[in-house]
């Protein structure tokens, strides 16, 4: 299974994914789970060996419900999924940069990059599975843990928005410069995979490009249990 879904994430069209980024600040791709998939990662919840952390949310005012960082090795198919969106995502990071006129520095695949990680003492693996119940948010923030970052992170929907939970959708909100803050709010079906920027994004201006700021979150879940993946790429201290 972890083969195939690499497969699968190598064959998509990935010129039209960057097309979004640049357009939109964030790309869509429907069902890259299917509800087998969705279901093996959910249940991997209940097992705590395959964590380092159990985080409550209320207890640091993030928001309301709670996500376990996954520790090293990594399930496969987590594992899988960390490797497989690496490659695409690095060349866009890449050009980003140099549209905001700095060099590239994201190698072509995860492990150069994790070892980049490293030299800087960031060592424990990022990947988290969210649980949100009824009541549950997550305020808007961002995914750094350190010096070395990674520009972009992927998020999957693991149950199904109106028949296990409702609400809960997707936040995302960007910020330019001496402009009011632009929101999404995106709903995701299950087995969706979100991708977005980590920190800020580069936009045409008059100029050249400049930076955009975005956060992210989640709105308030109305009733039932949403649980989502969060793919992060760089690990933290």
């Amino acid at each position: 299974m972890p083969d195939r879904l690499a497969q699968r994430i190598a064959e998509l069209d990935w010129d039209a994914l960057q097309h979004m980024l640049d357009a939109q600040g964030y790309a869509l791709v429907p069902g890259l789970l299917d509800p087998e998939q969705c279901g093996e990662i959910i249940r991997t919840y209940g097992e705590g060996a395959l964590f380092r952390s159990t985080i409550d949310m209320a207890r640091y005012r993030f928001g309301i419900g709670e996500y376990k960082y996954y520790q090293a090795p990594l399930p496969d198919m987590v594992q899988q999924l960390r490797e497989a969106l690496y490659p695409g995502l690095a060349r866009t990071a890449n050009r980003w940069l140099k549209q905001l006129g700095h060099d590239a520095v994201y190698p072509d695949s995860l492990q150069p990059f994790l070892a980049q990680c490293r030299e800087q003492g960031q060592l424990r693996p990022t990947p988290l599975i969210l649980k949100y119940e009824a009541g549950g948010y997550n305020c808007l923030h961002q995914d750094l843990y350190g010096d070395v970052y990674f520009p972009f992170q992927a998020v999957f929907a693991l149950n199904r928005a109106g028949t296990d939970y409702d609400g809960g959708q997707f936040l995302l909100v960007e910020q330019r410069p001496r402009m009011q803050s632009r929101g999404h709010a995106i709903p995701l079906e299950q087995g969706a995979m979100l991708l977005f920027p980590t920190n800020h994004r580069p936009v045409p201006g008059s100029r050249g490009y400049y930076k955009a700021t975005l956060r992210h979150g989640v709105s308030t879940v109305a009733s039932g249990t949403r649980y989502s993946l969060g793919i992060i790429f760089h690990d933290a201290k």
